[in-house]
């Protein structure tokens, strides 16, 4: 079987999995969001943390509870990391140092999980079960609550009550993520992932020495990290280390984890504001771009010029041979498209128009599928945007989902889709002005300017992938990429509250003969360009810097 045929194979198996897997959740999601009852164990939860679940918040009081569980998390982390030296299961590793104790901590919080550390040579049992695991499922409850306010904004009229937030984080992560991820981390030990709590040994004889691995609780850390779409991996090598990812079945296991809450929760959308057919037009729109993108990408790693590549069937330079070009593709455009950022191959070794691919993915606001939540609630921005542009061209008032689309809401659009770029390009245009920074890139030129484009469009877009070769590992980049982490995943969801709050205040608006229908492809086509042109305008010179150049010239 040629190495192209397998790819297409893997993806066509993917589809159908995620196919099958789309109505139940998408339904199920919707249930467990709109149920009144309580569970026995949640109750307990908002006991002790002190939590009323009936009581219905308006926006700010909605956006108090995501900052202030947010700040406590990151405080609780810092500590953690800080303390590390004097824990129990430390296997022996000192306390991070304080930059890089504050990077990680807004990382795992502000779901990216960006590494500036081996994770193996760094971090112990506790910090990485008690910490990191822990954030995994919290910051990606925290996120689908935030996507779900916004559709109760669309669905709820004369009101400004968007529900609860601690009932809804509670909620998702015991009755949503905690099940899939049990039933995933079962699945990769299956496949051979490994799941211990062993110290350090010694393995082998290499040149002379001996290689030292730690063991951990990795099976159970992987299922979230891929399910949470968060991308913090054990290991450095991340899931192109066998003991994450043994195999071509766990490849696969990985990359639908990856993509089933995000693309089922446009069902859940479709049930909470009573037309499913609005959520297969958000659906179609996803879908549409990570086949794109995911074509692009097989297109670019297995086609590029040179004899030495036609022969080895593709760019297979820093690619796991266990995968091959085909599911390496697959997995880093699944990863790219969505907040995850975890890696099965290296980036930096990709064509010039591959890493400008992976790039670009984030760079579109990660929403085919986008993370969990966050995906959601940045293509029904995009939406909003969409109906202004198509209200503008026939003349008349945008409506979205019976709801009117009028300055206000148009203002807490923009400022969303402003900040992540603002936050990209100042801060890789200051580091690529200073000396230090610069200094931390592996190459120069075209490759080594998308060096720092990509670590800031992957923190402050929360992906948490790198395209290596950068030392991230600074005082000025723990710090600036930090802080991008921490304003690119809170700042627009001040905006996207604030949004959901306007809306849930309007009465209904009547659908009339000049409606703009929401429901039918010609608004997904709308849809997909006003994602590509927003995007384009916006990094196309960064890009045309970076890997086009490179692109371009090899």
């Amino acid at each position: 079987m040629s190495p192209v045929l397998a790819g297409v194979l893997q993806l066509l198996a993917l589809m159908v999995a995620l196919a099958l897997a789309y109505r139940p959740l998408g339904d199920y999601m919707a249930g467990v969001y709109s149920s009144p009852k309580h569970l026995r164990v949640e109750k307990w939860i908002y006991r002790a943390i002190g939590a009323n679940p009936a009581t219905e918040m308006r926006w700010p009081a909605y956006l108090r509870g995501v900052l202030g569980f947010s700040l406590v998390s990151v405080l609780f982390l810092y500590l953690m990391q800080r303390i590390q030296g004097s824990l129990p299961g430390s296997l022996g590793f000192s306390s991070i140092d304080p930059d890089q104790a504050f990077n990680t901590a807004a990382s795992f919080v502000s779901n990216t999980n960006w590494q500036s550390y081996y994770g193996e040579q760094a971090m112990g049992h506790v910090v990485q079960t008690g910490g990191l695991a822990v954030q995994n499922f919290l910051s990606a409850a925290v996120g689908m609550a935030v996507a779900i306010a916004l559709v109760r904004g669309f669905a709820r009229s004369r009101t400004g009550e968007l529900g609860n937030f601690w009932a809804d984080m509670v909620r998702g992560t015991v009755r949503i993520l905690l099940p899939i991820a049990l039933v995933g981390a079962v699945l990769l030990v299956a496949c051979g992932a490994i799941q211990n709590f062993a110290g350090i040994h010694s393995v082998g004889q290499f040149m002379g020495g001996s290689q030292q691995w730690n063991g951990g609780a990795v099976a159970s850390q992987e299922a979230i990290k891929e399910l949470g779409t968060n991308g913090g991996g054990y290991f450095n090598a991340n899931s192109a280390h066998p003991f994450e990812n043994p195999n071509g079945l766990s490849n696969l296991l990985e990359i639908f984890l990856i993509l089933l809450i995000p693309l089922s929760l446009t069902r859940t959308f479709g049930r909470m504001v009573g037309s499913v057919k609005q959520g297969y037009a958000i659906l179609a729109t996803m879908v549409t771009i990570w086949i794109v993108f995911t074509a692009l990408m097989m297109w670019t790693e297995f086609h590029h010029g040179g004899p030495a590549f036609d022969i080895a069937g593709g760019a297979l330079e820093g690619k796991e041979t266990r995968f091959g070009v085909g599911a390496s593709s697959i997995f880093s455009v699944a990863t790219t498209l969505t907040s995850t950022g975890a890696v099965n191959s290296f980036l930096s070794s990709y064509t010039g128009f591959g890493g400008g691919i992976a790039m670009l993915g984030m760079q579109l606001g990660e929403i085919a599928p986008g993370g969990v939540g966050s995906g959601l609630y940045g293509i029904l921005i995009m939406a909003v945007i969409a109906v202004f542009l198509a209200g503008l061209m026939v003349g008349r008032t945008p409506e979205y989902l019976g709801k009117k689309i009028g300055t206000r809401q148009i203002k807490f659009a923009a400022c969303y889709i402003l900040i992540t770029p603002a936050l990209v390009l100042c801060f890789t245009g200051v580091a690529m002005a200073m000396d230090t920074p610069a200094n931390s890139m592996t190459n120069s030129g075209a490759h080594g300017f998308s060096e720092i484009l990509y670590a800031y469009t992957s923190g402050a877009n929360n992906n948490g992938s790198a395209f290596a070769g950068l030392n991230a590992d600074t005082q000025w980049f723990n710090t600036t990429i930090g802080i991008a982490m921490l304003l690119g995943r809170f700042l627009p969801i001040v905006f996207v509250l604030a949004l959901a709050g306007s809306l849930a205040e309007q009465k209904p608006v009547p659908m009339t003969a000049g409606t703009l229908r929401t429901d039918k492809p010609l608004f997904s086509g709308l849809l997909v360009g006003t994602i590509m042109i927003v995007a384009g305008l916006t990094y196309f010179p960064a890009l045309a810097l970076g890997p086009l150049a490179e692109g371009l010239a090899s």
